[in-house]
């Protein structure tokens, strides 16, 4: 990024589980003054009316800039738009697999073939239980081509009080990754004290 530009990270809502993790990512980005550019696939605005009170257009309110999932010609589709890189979060298998086969349908997934492709850092938050063999070689071909697969699990060592202050946790871990350091994350030997094991293993 050029000297004084306003850090971008395109944040894409997929129809998984979990549209908490993209809405607390948009909510971190404003807090941390990060240029957001949000793709919501068609999907996600199904899981939305199942799991929140809001609406595509609430959604849409977080974000600095929106794109429709349609837009293949939209600013982020091209890698000389420069960004930090690219969070799904959720991410569904489909459009985990969609990614790591490189036949991309629409801006959601093109925008992430953009990151992959100028080395920039893809995060996908995975939301799938149990996984076949199929999903994790998909997940091994996704690695392999250097995205970070990032699913949503607790960290219980924050001792977290509610369900937000789990998914905060994880969608701050996922942050790091981009180097972004949001408020809400209890960090081990910082905000919580470390445990001597004394040798014994």
């Amino acid at each position: 990024m050029a000297s004084g530009e306003l850090s971008r990270l395109v944040v894409g809502i997929s129809g998984a589980s979990g549209v908490v993790y993209g809405l607390r990512v948009l909510d971190a980005c404003r807090e941390l003054g990060v240029e957001s550019h949000l793709i919501l696939s068609r999907a996600a605005a199904l899981t939305l009316a199942q799991e929140s009170d809001l609406t595509i257009a609430d959604v849409q309110a977080k974000a600095s800039v929106v794109h429709k999932v349609g837009d293949i010609g939209a600013s982020v589709a091209s890698g000389s738009f420069r960004t930090l890189g690219m969070i799904i979060a959720p991410c569904s298998v489909r459009t985990m697999s969609e990614i790591a086969s490189g036949v991309t349908s629409s801006l959601l997934t093109r925008a992430a073939d953009v990151s992959l492709k100028e080395r920039r850092n893809l995060v996908l938050m995975v939301r799938e239980t149990p996984l076949h063999l199929g999903h994790l070689r998909t997940m091994v071909k996704l690695a392999e081509m250097g995205a970070v697969i990032a699913p949503p699990l607790p960290a219980f060592y924050a001792k977290p009080a509610s369900l937000a202050e789990m998914v905060d946790q994880s969608v701050g871990r996922a942050l790091d990754l981009f180097g972004l350091s949001w408020r809400p994350v209890k960090r081990w030997g910082e905000d919580l004290q470390t445990i001597s094991s004394g040798g014994d293993q």
